[in-house]
């Protein structure tokens, strides 16, 4: 069997990755890019997905890296934190915590169109 080079479908336009207290290398960035591409499979209309990595020395020994996540959509922004004591594992549970909003959303979304309520019209209507 051959493999074929497909092309990525990641889009660096939509990612912002930050080290805070931590320089990222670059294998660092690109697995953090690769794990956010699929919460880009949810929504079209996602603008921008930010990732913060935090090394928090405050802490002590345990829960040291601190990953923060913001995705710009229409309407409210979605947030999310996470501690951890690697950072492979904090972007791991950021992005599943990122992923669960998103699919609350959508399912939230889609409950309201499918189901829509009455209408309660208080006034008599005119007759024609």
């Amino acid at each position: 069997m051959t493999q074929e080079n497909t092309p990525s479908l990641i889009d660096p336009a939509k990612f912002i990755i930050r080290g805070i207290h931590l320089d990222l290398t670059d294998a660092l960035k690109q697995i953090a890019m690769e794990k956010a591409s699929r919460l880009l499979r949810h929504n079209d209309h996602i603008i921008r997905v930010r990732i913060d990595l935090e090394h928090d020395k405050t802490r002590g020994s345990a829960d040291q890296f601190v990953a923060k996540g913001r995705i710009e959509i229409s309407g409210p922004d979605l947030i999310a934190s996470v501690h951890s004591e690697d950072a492979y594992k904090s972007l791991d549970f950021l992005v599943d915590k990122l992923d669960g909003q998103l699919r609350e959303r959508h399912n939230h979304r889609k409950d309201k169109r499918n189901h829509p309520h009455p209408a309660e019209i208080e006034a008599g209507l005119p007759k024609v």
